[in-house]
């Protein structure tokens, strides 16, 4: 179950030539590879081109139609090596991952299908995930594109440049028989628009003709004295072809080229941004129309050296805009003119930061530093606005944000299965001590913030147990690793459980199955219990674990049971079984499962049945204040709130209306005993005549004791 459903959206898929397509850009990118005559597409999940996987998966029908195989990768590597279909045939494929962590695990992959070259059109879509929105490190896939020589696509953000993308990757790739990436950001990928579609194509060689004739060419295989060679032909002939095929297609883009002698020099991926920056100093207008110069580099990488030198030929200066760092592009640029003798000045991170995302005004204040200094900014470009004043201006200082908002780490969604799983490792450390914890890329990865503040170290996606396999020696403690289902399988079987099996590790390894790769949107896995018509799920993780070598494996069935979590546990620190050990803390996605029952229950209330939905709820007259409900728990749907009694200063906890009922907070109240100050309600919709019938005694029964109450409250009253 993804996060996401496009069974709608995928209909326009089927858009004939002359038709106007409108959608996401996500969408479009699917379009456009059925417009290309792909072969097959593979790819892991992962924001933010997640959804194209997604889009895909609902749209198996016309992907059969057309003969296209597609499948969703175990890894970014399996993906990048589905690519090897591409070398030998006439086939185009299309793979898709998030940079730069996905480049980093497919790089062995990318680098020998680099090396050897392809036939078929080969297209690496990345999710350039940079900047603020990024939930990763801060590097960027033009560094390895450089460093293996797959040329780097960076449409403009807008659907028909995206769909032109595509298209021109795979033809590039044909032409210099070279792997092409295409980057798209965060912005690109969830931009909406519109293009005019052309029709479907069925591809021209089919799979099945390729694996009845198989074809075979050594040269094409990444060993010695071919190796050598390969490095050759990427300079000397693969290189030159894609500069003329670039050249000659027209894919990078002039604007007002001779307008000014002052020009700007921009990837493709920030042009909407500067022109929006350029709106501001009333320099364009809405329809991107600029008075100041612009090349457009839809192709990232290779610079073509003629272009740039037309371009700067009798200009002053130009400003480049290149979003991240080391500054590639700019190293090169000025390389290209220093070489030429150029007199042309180069600016770039001297105007714009160094690092970070270039926003509208990050980029409109490096902007307008480069126009003043060539004097090219109008006056107009900086009006003066005259303001009325609402109230009497005041000399106080303003405070600064963090005084008047409270902080709010990431953490678990209300309700998270995770959540027991760090509580449980909090309660044991109480009695063991802390222990070194080697976290994990996931949803668990938010055990490392408050609450919890779990976790010394991250390594990389299925590498938890592999990042303390050096804490392996005799010592009075044992290291704890952790790592998600979805991480187990895209690489902790083998560089994590497989290797502690091999190694005689003495560690303990939490897997946390939630049935889903949920940090990535919900999509299913080998291991997960929804039955998936395309995709093979249900195999259990323990049976996987103990068929590497593991001896003690535990698995617990309900994270929610917290003293069962909490023993089992502190049994896997304590006994003295030598070897890895394996705890695998079940329980289902709480998002995932709230997306399928809440549609259920609002039907089955629609339809007159009897619904009953429990909640928890706390007694503020009973609650101390002590608040280890919400120390050992954080579920967002626990708060605080003034207490009634006037003799007690400390607040009180309360339960809010996003409660979910899963009962943890109640549980891990005073050290997992049940809070005297925690009820369980039901919330009964459609109620049958008994539930009323009990509802009223339970009513009348109620209102005699507080009446009996309130005349004994009467008797002592001064």
């Amino acid at each position: 179950m993804a996060e996401r459903s496009f069974a709608e959206e995928v209909k326009k898929l089927r858009l004939g030539a002359g038709e106007v397509f409108h959608g996401e850009g996500i969408l479009a990118v699917t379009k456009a590879l059925l417009e290309s005559g792909v072969n097959y597409v593979a790819g892991y999940q992962g924001a933010p081109i997640s959804h194209l996987m997604d889009v895909l998966a609902d749209a198996q029908d016309i992907l059969s139609e057309h003969g296209i195989r597609f499948e969703n990768s175990a890894s970014e590597a399996t993906a990048a090596a589905t690519l090897a279909a591409s070398v030998n045939y006439p086939l185009r494929g299309a793979v898709t991952f998030k940079a730069t962590v996905g480049t980093n695990v497919a790089s062995d992959a990318l680098a020998n299908l680099a090396s050897g070259g392809v036939t078929g059109g080969a297209l690496v879509i990345v999710g350039e995930d940079y900047g603020e929105g990024s939930s990763i490190m801060q590097e960027r896939s033009h560094a390895f594109a450089m460093k293996s020589q797959i040329w780097l696509l960076d449409p403009r953000p807008n659907l028909p440049s995206i769909v032109q993308a595509v298209k021109d990757g795979f033809d590039l790739s044909e032409a210099s028989h070279t792997p092409v990436m295409l980057q798209l950001r965060i912005r690109a990928c969830h931009v909406h628009g519109q293009f005019v579609a052309a029709d479907n194509r069925r591809p021209t060689h089919t799979i099945a003709e390729a694996m009845e004739q198989p074809q075979r060419d050594v040269s094409r295989i990444v060993l010695p004295p071919a190796s050598f060679a390969h490095e050759q032909e990427k300079v000397h002939e693969r290189w030159p072809a894609a500069l003329r095929f670039i050249t000659e297609r027209g894919l990078n883009e002039f604007f007002a080229e001779d307008a000014d002698d002052v020009g700007i020099v921009v990837q493709g991926g920030c042009y909407n941004t500067l022109v929006r920056a350029l709106q501001v100093c009333n320099l364009a207008d809405a329809y991107g129309n600029s008075q100041i110069p612009l090349y457009v580099m839809n192709v990232a990488y290779p610079l073509v050296n003629d272009e740039l030198l037309r371009f700067c030929s009798g200009k002053r200066a130009v400003l480049l805009v290149e979003e991240g760092q080391p500054n590639f592009v700019e190293q090169n640029i000025a390389s290209v003119l220093r070489q030429a003798d150029s007199v042309t000045q180069l600016h770039g991170k001297d105007l714009l930061p160094v690092a970070g995302e270039y926003t509208t005004a990050v980029v409109l204040k490096g902007l307008r530093s480069f126009l003043r200094t060539y004097e090219r900014l109008p006056a107009s470009a900086t009006p003066v606005r005259k303001t009325i004043p609402l109230v009497a201006a005041t000399t106080e200082p303003a405070l600064p944000i963090d005084a008047n908002v409270h902080g709010r780490p990431p953490g678990f969604c209300t309700g998270c299965p995770e959540r027991p799983i760090f509580t449980a490792m909090k309660l044991v450390e109480r009695e063991l001590g802390e222990h070194h914890v080697s976290a994990d890329i996931g949803c668990h990865l938010f055990s490392i913030l408050p609450p919890f503040n779990l976790g010394n170290t991250t390594m990389g996606y299925g590498l938890g147990a592999a990042g303390a396999a050096a804490l392996n020696v005799p010592a009075g403690k044992r290291a704890i690793s952790v790592m998600g289902d979805g991480g187990f399988w895209h690489n902790g079987l083998t560089s994590g459980i497989a290797n502690a099996v091999f190694n005689k590790s003495d560690n303990l390894t939490i897997v946390v199955d939630n049935s889903y790769t949920s940090a990535t949107g919900g999509q299913d896995i080998l291991s997960s219990k929804a039955l998936n018509p395309t995709r093979s799920t249900n195999h259990a993780i323990e049976q996987a674990v103990r068929g590497v070598g593991v001896q003690w494996v535990q698995t617990v069935r309900r994270t929610y049971d917290l003293k069962t979590m909490v023993s089992t546990l502190r049994e896997a620190l304590t006994t003295t079984v030598k070897g890895p050990k394996v705890l695998i803390a079940q329980s289902e996605c709480m998002l995932n499962l709230q997306r399928r029952e809440k549609p259920k229950v609002r039907q089955a209330i629609a339809n007159g049945k009897r619904v009953v939905r429990e909640r928890f709820g706390i007694d503020a007259d009973t609650c101390t204040g002590d608040h280890s409900c919400i120390r050992l728990s954080g579920c967002p749907s626990l708060s605080v709130k003034p207490n009634p009694d006037p003799l007690r200063t400390d607040p009180v906890a309360t339960v809010l209306d996003s409660c979910v009922g899963c009962g943890l907070c109640g549980e891990v109240s005073h050290a997992a005993v049940l809070c005297p100050s925690f009820y369980r309600a039901q919330i009964v919709s459609n109620p049958s005549r008994w539930d009323r019938l009990r509802q009223r005694v339970r009513q009348a029964v109620i209102g005699r004791l507080q009446a009996r109450d309130a005349q004994r409250r009467a008797r002592y009253a001064f």
